[in-house]
């Protein structure tokens, strides 16, 4: 008996200690990943195998990240292209934060007189044509990620072109597709049809690739090795050769064929809207949200959205009202609801424009304009700070016709503390591909505007403001976490959700980009029609059923969608205690490996 209560009481100690340690396990869908020397985090194994590959090769967290980017641009087409846009942000240990545009800008034909009298393309139904067409040519800017990427590896990184490029050159060999990719491309069909040179490039044999097919990008892979012969043959140091590089690409032999398919198409991208671009670092903007510094790029992007947002949650005690509560998504959503209706009003491209940034980063602004969000109503106003000149903007109900697929993200650390988090977007499917270059066009000059006055107004030169927003977070001074998405005007209300979920709740990164999410639709979209859907929120199902009654109570539009259904998918990484900790959403398989 002695015996058999001895084993009893050892068992219930065992149980007494297990219990707690249960308790700390929180089963995620992708496993946890986390290493003490570098990190990649992106959309697919073959994008962080480039860039883990240049790590292991010795290069730092710009050379990994190019090479993701490069990567990206082959085997994820269905959402980002070589012909697209790019914003970076870049943290050399033991110096600030820089940001670099590699955004594309208008043509000189691109006008606002133009748009208004082109006619329908025939994809377009008469009754519901968007100011500047969602699909096309004509919605194409110069093309702005390559020259954004050169100019990242040329100042910060360490590697030659023909280095970090040759993942991509292998893929674009041929590369078993993913499923989202060859799905994009068979849903994708009768517009690819409509133009030849893409229809050659994704129907090769007349049909779309099956899932997990090899899929070859011959004409993209040619246009990749005369990149690298291009380097290999300029005299000179690195950078001299990577300079020659960008030259053949927007003053050279490739840009004259990419402006004559543009010319020859009825496209508004001539040679010298190439020659003249060029992509240029910037500052970044910041703000404190208690010890931390969030930094975004600037008013060129919508990133300074999420800044606004945390001036405004600053005020409140979020941790107690509770993570996903009513209490916390109805503040949040209203505080995101705001910062919202200021990129609609005034943000654009500065060079064009005068930004009122230092009152729209400020403390005191936001205090006061804290002072509108109603804890027990949901505003159904689109309201903008009232210091600026008062613009009327149209109010459209109806959703475009076409949705934007948008985006991929690439977030780097290596083993000396270096950071590199980038948003590579445009040139998604249906992309129109420029003849035998196999370059994708972007259509991102959908996102300009034709309202006069407005700080977006499309105007040939100008970079249309890109919903772009990667981000650093830094904590006394060095880096705390690299984070960025897909997902369109989703990006900052998901980047800001993910940040809270790890600052407030003491989340893991991966805990953090897995919880359920909302999405609000309370803002001008970004693309196509440009609506205007005043209080719609979609609450994901994981979030109880009575969590969104509440907020229905408070007036809140509320759909309960899909489980997983927001439309944003991050990868974080966490530097912290001499431990990299790494996030990737499973909403869009991210992927993310370290060591």
């Amino acid at each position: 008996m002695k015996v058999r209560g001895a084993r009893c009481a050892g068992a219930l100690a065992v149980l007494l200690v297990a219990a707690p340690l249960c308790a700390q396990v929180r089963h995620t869908m992708f496993p946890p990943v986390r290493g003490t020397r570098e990190m990649v985090g992106a959309a697919n194994n073959f994008e962080v195998e480039a860039g883990f590959r240049m790590l292991t090769q010795g290069g730092n967290a710009v050379d990994a990240g190019v090479a993701s980017v490069l990567a990206a641009a082959v085997t994820e087409q269905a959402r980002f292209g070589l012909g697209g846009e790019i914003p970076i942000l870049i943290k050399i240990a033991g110096k600030p934060v820089i940001a670099i545009s590699g955004i594309g800008t208008a043509p000189a034909k691109a006008t606002v007189e133009f748009y208004k009298n082109r006619r329908a393309e025939s994809w377009e139904d008469e009754d519901r044509i968007p100011a500047i067409p969602a699909l096309g040519i004509l919605a194409a800017p110069v093309p702005g990620v390559f020259d954004g990427v050169i100019l990242a590896l040329s100042r910060y990184g360490t590697m030659s072109l023909a280095q970090v490029i040759q993942p991509a050159v292998e893929y674009a060999g041929g590369f078993p597709i993913g499923d989202e990719f060859a799905a994009f491309i068979r849903g994708n069909q009768r517009f690819l049809e409509l133009w030849p040179a893409s229809k050659d490039f994704f129907l090769p044999n007349g049909m779309g690739p099956d899932r997990g097919e090899i899929f070859r990008e011959p004409t993209l892979a040619r246009t990749l090795r005369q990149l690298v012969a291009v380097e290999k043959k300029a005299p000179g140091n690195r950078v001299a050769k990577l300079h020659a590089v960008r030259d053949y690409f927007y003053k050279g032999a490739l840009a004259h064929k990419i402006a004559a398919f543009s010319e020859h198409n009825g496209g508004l991208i001539a040679y010298e809207d190439l020659a003249k671009f060029h992509a240029e670092t910037d500052r970044p903007r910041s703000t404190t949200y208690h010890q931390y510094e969030v930094v975004k790029p600037g008013f060129w992007t919508q990133g300074p959205v999420m800044l606004e947002a945390l001036n405004l949650l600053e005020g409140y005690n979020l941790r107690a009202m509770g993570q996903n509560s009513p209490e916390y998504l109805h503040t949040v959503i209203e505080a995101v609801k705001l910062a919202f209706a200021d990129r609609d009003r005034y943000y654009g491209d500065p060079k064009f424009s005068h930004i009122p940034e230092e009152t729209l980063l400020s403390k005191e602004y936001a205090a006061e304009r804290r002072k509108l969000i109603d804890p027990a109503h949901a505003s159904m106003d689109h309201r903008p700070g009232t210091f600026g000149t008062p613009l009327e903007m149209e109010k459209v109900s109806m959703p475009s016709k076409h949705e934007a697929h948008d985006t991929t993200c690439v977030n780097v650390v290596d083993r000396h503390g270096n950071v590199f988090s980038a948003t590579p977007s445009g040139a998604w499917l249906p992309s129109v591909i420029a003849g035998e270059t196999g370059v994708p066009f972007s259509t991102r000059m959908q996102s300009f505007v034709l309202s006069p006055g407005h700080p977006n107004q499309v105007m040939p030169g100008k970079r249309p403001r890109v919903t772009l927003s990667p981000t650093i977070v830094l904590r006394d001074g060095k880096p705390f976490l690299a984070l960025s998405t897909p997902g369109g005007d989703n990006q900052d209300q998901a980047l800001l959700q993910v940040f809270l979920n790890i600052v407030e709740f003491g989340m893991t990164p991966q805990e953090a980009v897995e919880a359920p999410r909302f999405q609000t639709e309370h803002f001008y979209s970004s693309f196509g029609n440009h609506e205007f859907t005043p209080g719609r929120v979609n609450l994901e199902s994981r979030m109880p059923k009575e969590t969104g009654d509440k907020l229905s109570a408070l007036g809140h539009k509320i759909t309960m969608a899909g489980d997983w259904s927001n439309a944003s998918a991050p990868t974080v990484i966490k530097i912290a205690d001499g431990v990299l900790d790494g996030g990737a959403d499973p909403r869009r398989s991210r992927f993310i490996f370290g060591r």
